[in-house]
């Protein structure tokens, strides 16, 4: 599975990542690096609890960051 991280800097100079790919998966930090560790992080989760319901199965999974 690949999941494409779209960042966006905010007026207030925060970042926030978003993966597209898994609704309501977005993330801010200080720092795009920062959001973008933050948002993957959160994916896992998100991955691994739709693992653990057997709603999806992959074999590999990669980021690939986009701005």
């Amino acid at each position: 599975m690949n999941f494409k991280i779209e960042l966006d800097q905010e007026t207030d100079e925060r970042w926030i990542a978003e993966v597209t790919e898994l609704p309501g998966v977005l993330a801010y930090g200080t720092s795009s690096n920062d959001a973008t560790l933050k948002a993957k992080a959160l994916a896992l989760r998100v991955i691994a609890d739709q693992i653990e319901h057997g709603e999806a199965t992959p074999d590999t999974i990669a980021f690939v960051a986009e701005s």
